[in-house]
Order: structure tokens, then sequence, then C-alpha cells
């Protein structure tokens, strides 16, 4: 009789080890790790970017989201580093890395290709809904047939925007006023010239942001220039349009 209760027993003992055992692995039992948890909401916008211009490719745009406290250009002031890669050269690498390294910037992205005359690109960014308070986005590209020429919108406020709502705005151009406006092909890096892109250097005596006064091309006087009145532009020169996903 005591070894048929020992054996009983130790079936029992053995089928309860088994059902913790059991219960472990699938992670909802005794012993088992707690649920992951949920991911962050998070808020979606589509920016989609149009070239206005007749013959001004539009380098790709940069995308910032952020707080006060960021700016990607102030007019009056010198342009960051990054601006001016982005403005002589139409890289914007190192303008999204100095927004990246700013406590104020929530987010960044950036399109994939420059935009041709009458093109359009759409960019997709996203922020923590928690973030959604007092948020603004910039925009900001170059017109590569010029030496230092940028486009965008500086800081809109997109905060109480809701799913399916729409904005839309027209930028016009500004100079970032690091290089010369010399229209020469030697520094302009667009297909009009094929030239060098940034320069460290700053040969333009403003050396701050200010409102563009245009492309004045050979055609109309300039014998130094590079450029053809093909290139000259109207402001505006490129449509912005900003949808709230969800």
């Amino acid at each position: 009789m005591s070894s048929q209760l020992n054996s009983v027993s130790k079936l029992t003992i053995g089928l309860g080890a088994l059902l913790i055992a059991a219960c472990g692995r699938d992670g909802n039992g005794i012993g088992g790790p707690p649920p992951p948890p949920p991911p962050p909401a998070m808020a979606s916008f589509d920016v989609t970017v149009t070239n206005l211009t007749n013959d001004q490719p539009l380098s790709p745009v940069a995308i910032i989201a952020h707080q006060d406290g960021y700016s990607v250009f102030t007019v009056g002031a010198a342009a960051t580093v990054g601006l001016e890669t982005l403005a002589e050269g139409g890289d914007n690498t190192a303008l999204i890395a100095e927004a990246d390294a700013d406590a104020t910037v929530m987010a960044t992205a950036s399109g994939a290709a420059p935009i041709g005359p009458a093109g359009t690109e759409t960019i997709n960014v996203e922020v923590l809904q928690s973030d959604l308070p007092g948020l603004t986005v910039s925009i900001i590209t170059m017109l590569v047939n010029t030496n230092d020429a940028i486009a965008g919108i500086n800081g809109v406020s997109v905060g109480d925007m809701q799913a399916g709502d729409t904005m839309t705005w027209r930028t016009v151009a500004y100079d970032a006023g690091t290089e010369a406006n010399t229209e020469s092909a030697t520094h302009i890096p667009g297909p009009a010239g094929g030239g060098e892109g940034f320069n460290a250097a700053r040969d333009e005596i403003a050396d701050r942001v200010t409102m563009h006064s245009g492309v004045v091309s050979q055609d109309d006087g300039f014998a130094a220039s590079d450029l053809t009145g093909q290139h000259r532009f109207d402001n505006p020169v490129a449509q912005v349009r900003i949808e709230r996903i969800n």
C-alpha cells in the first residue's frame, strides 16, 4: 500500500510541475514574462511638394517637425552650415543631422529625389501623438540651377490638425547669402551648370538669408551668366500641401 501511495504522490507532483512549466511557456501563467507594452500612439502627416518653376529642379526636400526653439532659417540672420550645404549643393544630409541633434525637433524626413519642373512628391513624417501640442513643420529645398537659392516654409503650426485636415501654402524663393550669385556654371550644381556644389568659403558679402532677387541670365544682359531666360523664376516657386493622415 505504501508503495502505491508513493507512486500516486510522485505522479501528482510530476503533473503539477508539467502544468506550471506549460503556464510559464505560454507567457500568461504563473512565472511567465509580462505582455509587451502597446506601441506608442503616432500621428502621421503627408507633405506634398509641387515645383511651380519653368526650369528649376528642386533638390530632395528636407522636412523637420519641431517645437518652438528650432528654426530652419531666419531672414536677416546667417545660414547654418547645414543650410549652406543644402543651399549651395542640394544635399540635405547635414541640415537634417543638425535638426536631429536639436532637442526641440520631434522628427525629420527627406525626399527621395529631386523634383523637376511641374513635378510633385509626397513625403510622410510621423511624430508621437504626445508631441502634437505646439507642433510645427518646416520644409526646405534648393533651386538647383542657381548659386544658393532656397524655398520652403518655416515653422507652420500643425498641432491642431485632425485626421483628414489639409493646409496648403505657396512659397517664395530666398537667397541663403552664402555664395555670390555669379550664375556661373562653375558654381551651379544643377543640370544647367554641373559645377561645384557646397564650398565652405562664404563669398557673399551679405552672409545672411534674404529674399532672392531672381535670376538675371545671359538673355537679359548678364554676359557672364551661364543661365538663360528658361531658368528665370517668378514667385511663388513651390506649393506645399500638408495632410493629417491619422
